[in-house]
C-alpha cells in the first residue's frame, strides 16, 4: 500500500477527478501549488515521454534542461515504480 494513502490525500485526488477540463486544472493547481512545483511535475512527465521514447539522458537533458538526477529519479519510476506514468502515457497517445 502506498506511504501517500490516508483520507486526507484520498480527498484530494477526488477533488482532481471532479474537475471537468484542463482549465479547472489549471485554477486547482495554481491555488495548491507553487508555479515552479507545477513546472518541476509537467517536466518530469516530459521526462518520462522522451525516456519511454527510448531517448538517452544526455538527449532528454539537451531538450527538457533537466538535471541527470531528476531523470535518474524519473527513469527509476518507469522501471520499478507503481505504473502512474505509464497509464498516463499511454492514455495522452492514445487521445492523439
Amino acid at each position: 500500500m502506498s506511504k501517500l494513502k490516508n483520507n486526507e490525500t484520498d480527498r484530494l485526488f477526488e477533488a482532481m477527478l471532479s474537475l471537468k477540463n484542463v482549465d479547472e486544472f489549471y485554477d486547482l493547481f495554481e491555488d495548491l501549488c507553487t508555479v515552479k512545483e507545477i513546472r518541476d511535475m509537467s517536466q518530469r512527465l516530459q521526462v518520462a515521454e522522451l525516456l519511454s521514447k527510448g531517448n538517452s539522458y544526455q538527449k532528454v537533458s539537451e531538450i527538457t534542461s533537466v538535471s541527470s538526477a531528476t531523470i535518474s529519479r524519473v527513469k527509476r519510476c518507469l522501471d520499478y515504480g507503481t505504473g502512474g506514468y505509464a497509464t498516463v502515457l499511454k492514455r495522452l497517445e492514445e487521445k492523439k
